[in-house]
């Protein structure tokens, strides 16, 4: 059953969060005169001093992956990998939630924040785990059908 639509949706789900992890999410444009600052998941990149500490989202995404990965390989526990795939929804929500208050309420002094493309990824994996695990009840339901059958 690794074969299965939900392998897939899980498979890129995790290419996705991997994607983020490497990718520049944010960045801080001064509000006048100055330097801008990058920011990634694990730190910011600034001449000024006050940059927030963002380790909280690369943390997140460290875990999310591997779990993800991992829940690929459970085709056989079909209960498990669909609560895996909730906890997986719930901790890329935490990290949307994290990602917000890092840019917009403890960002640098006196500067703007501007979301990068790769912010958007933890949402897409969030569909993706919602579509992966709509097809992991389907088959439960399919496979539960079969026995009542027999």
């Amino acid at each position: 059953m690794i074969q299965r639509k939900q392998t897939i949706y899980l498979f890129l789900a995790f290419v996705a969060i991997v994607c983020c992890l490497c990718m520049q999410v944010g960045s801080f444009e001064p509000v006048n005169m100055g330097t801008s600052a990058e920011m990634y998941n694990l730190f910011v990149i600034s001449d000024k001093d006050g940059a927030p500490a963002v380790w909280p989202l690369f943390t997140i995404l460290l875990v999310v992956a591997p779990v993800t990965l991992v829940t690929i390989f459970l085709f056989k526990k079909r209960k498990v990998q669909a609560r895996l795939c909730v906890v997986c929804q719930v901790l890329c929500l935490a990290w949307c939630i994290a990602y917000a208050v890092m840019g917009w309420g403890v960002g640098i002094e006196n500067t703007t924040f501007h979301p990068a493309f790769a912010a958007v990824l933890p949402v897409c994996a969030m569909i993706l785990l919602a579509l992966a695990r709509a097809g992991i009840l389907a088959d439960e339901r399919l496979v539960r059908a079969a026995d009542r059958i027999r």
